[in-house]
């Protein structure tokens, strides 16, 4: 999977976040249709898709499951103990994006299987400008990408159902535009297992789909 050096600009303002509560058991309405080997060998490709999408910004990785940690330690990313939700996961990316010297954070889902390499770079591009982008799931339910400046930390995060319209809410409490952002490329992400049979991922042949 080939990557593009982000802009030296880009690569100063801004980072990546990537949540990762397991490549075995953080997709359990997938497991009906998939066994553990093919939950992990599937999440993993997710997690080095997400990676490559970042197109050299920084990247940290947020998780304590011990098959994510060994993946991240082979990778050119930071690695940050999971706090326990996904709320305070990407609150400590945010932190760390903050601490870092950077003025954005993009934090990420790692179950987006249409992610190309450097596809997030656009996120990346607004700096420290006060605005945030975020990105509806297919469902216009979940949150799968929101990028906004660090001097939102504290943010209220509230990921799960409905997340969207809560995290839209909140940015615009915090005085800050808008901008959302619906390309397929980042709004298809994989939660039931009518979505594995919509991307041909029924077999797990991640290695062919959204390849550009």
């Amino acid at each position: 999977m080939r990557t593009h050096p982000a802009p030296r600009s880009v690569a100063r303002r801004a980072g990546v976040v990537v949540p990762i509560r397991s490549f075995t058991g953080g997709k359990q309405r997938l497991a009906p249709v998939l066994d553990p080997d093919r939950l992990e060998a599937l999440g993993t490709e997710l997690a080095e898709r997400a990676r490559a999408a970042a197109g050299g910004l920084p990247v940290v990785v947020v998780s304590s499951a011990p098959e994510v940690r060994r993946w991240a330690a082979r990778r050119d990313v930071t690695l940050l103990t999971d706090p326990g939700t996904l709320d305070a996961a990407a609150a400590a990316g945010l932190a760390w994006c903050e601490e870092a010297g950077l003025e954005r954070a993009v934090v990420v889902h790692a179950d987006l299987p249409l992610l190309a390499p450097g596809s997030l770079l656009r996120f990346g591009a607004d700096g420290d400008r006060p605005v945030a982008a975020i990105v509806p799931s297919h469902r216009d339910d979940g949150t799968p990408v929101l990028a906004l400046p660090v001097r939102a930390a504290p943010f209220p995060f509230r990921y799960g159902p409905g997340s969207f319209h809560r995290h839209r809410q909140a940015l615009a409490a915090r005085g800050l535009g808008v901008r959302v952002v619906r390309d397929p490329t980042f709004r298809f992400d994989l939660d039931l297992a009518d979505d594995l049979h919509a991307v041909g991922l029924h077999t797990v042949g991640l290695h062919a789909v959204g390849r550009r």
